[in-house]
């Protein structure tokens, strides 16, 4: 990563995501792109690719002579793809079947964090 330096008021979350407690959002911990409301999904504020997964998945024995190949039915499974709208930085994977909602992973505690953190912010503040 190019940019994972510690950041004034700021808590990583993530290999990739970090929440900005003054502002309370999400951010790009490798290219500081503002991505979501902390409160909210942060997934809402990303690219999102949808992808065969017998792409990533490529089938262990011949598909003309066998029905099951151990590779991902793409009609039950899809895999979804987000990534950094600032960097394309890969965030997250999910395996989800066809028509099931995006996971909310990561639900954060904003108050508490707030709380927790409150000596550094009045840190950054002065």
């Amino acid at each position: 990563m190019s940019d994972t330096k510690a950041r004034p008021g700021r808590v990583a979350i993530t290999e990739y995501l970090e929440v900005d407690l003054r502002t309370e959002r999400w951010h790009c911990r490798r290219c500081n792109h503002d991505i979501e409301a902390a409160r909210n999904n942060y997934k809402e504020g990303l690219l999102v690719a949808q992808r065969d997964p017998r792409e990533v998945h490529r089938p262990l024995i011949n598909e003309d002579r066998y029905e099951y190949t151990f590779a991902p039915d793409p009609e039950w499974c899809r895999l979804v793809e987000f990534y950094c709208p600032g960097c394309a930085t890969l965030m997250e994977v999910e395996y989800l079947p066809p028509g099931h909602p995006i996971t909310r992973d990561i639900e954060l505690d904003v108050d508490a964090m707030k709380a927790r953190h409150a000596d550094k912010l009045e840190e950054t503040e002065q």
